[in-house]
């Protein structure tokens, strides 16, 4: 008895595709036993360290992992790389909002807004960094932490 290549399926003698995926069966010839590797081990990450992985770096390696071939086919990975790209795009362009912000109220109060902006900016930041290190801490454990909005959008790109 032989197995898919592709899935591990055991193939009935004779059978030329697998029923389960309906890859073609190895050419390594009658006697020999075609070995399934997963595509995790095969790549030499599991699903879930690329999902968290999908966090490190933001809208690069969330990119990344949209293309690397093993991974842009994992459900998990494809979640985590799009809500990891969306977070960072939503992420930049608040803090680029708040700067804005910060700059004209600090023009107008002559410099006494800058005195409340950087407790709140520590604030934020340490509120964003906590988030940050959360979304990969859940992707590690496989789970689908959904940000609001975010997460809605990653989830209707990513196709689940």
């Amino acid at each position: 008895m032989s197995f898919c290549p592709t899935c591990g399926t055991a193939l009935a003698e004779g059978v030329s595709t697998c029923p389960a995926c309906s890859g073609a069966r190895s050419a390594a010839g009658p006697g020999i036993v075609a070995t399934a590797t997963p595509a995790s081990s095969a790549a030499g990450l599991e699903p879930n360290v690329a999902a968290a992985l999908a966090y490190l770096a933001g809208l690069l390696t969330g990119a990344l992992f949209l293309l690397i071939d093993p991974y842009k086919s994992d459900r998990l990975v494809r979640f985590h790389a799009y809500q990891s790209i969306f977070f960072n795009v939503a992420w930049i362009v608040f803090w680029m909002a708040w700067s804005i912000v910060g700059v004209v109220l600090g023009a107008m109060t002559r410099g006494l807004f800058f005195l409340l902006q950087v407790p709140v900016d520590l604030i934020l930041f340490a509120g964003g960094f906590a988030l940050w290190l959360y979304l990969m801490y859940s992707a590690w454990h496989g789970k689908m932490f959904r940000i609001p909005w975010i997460g809605e959008m990653a989830e209707r790109q990513a196709g689940l």
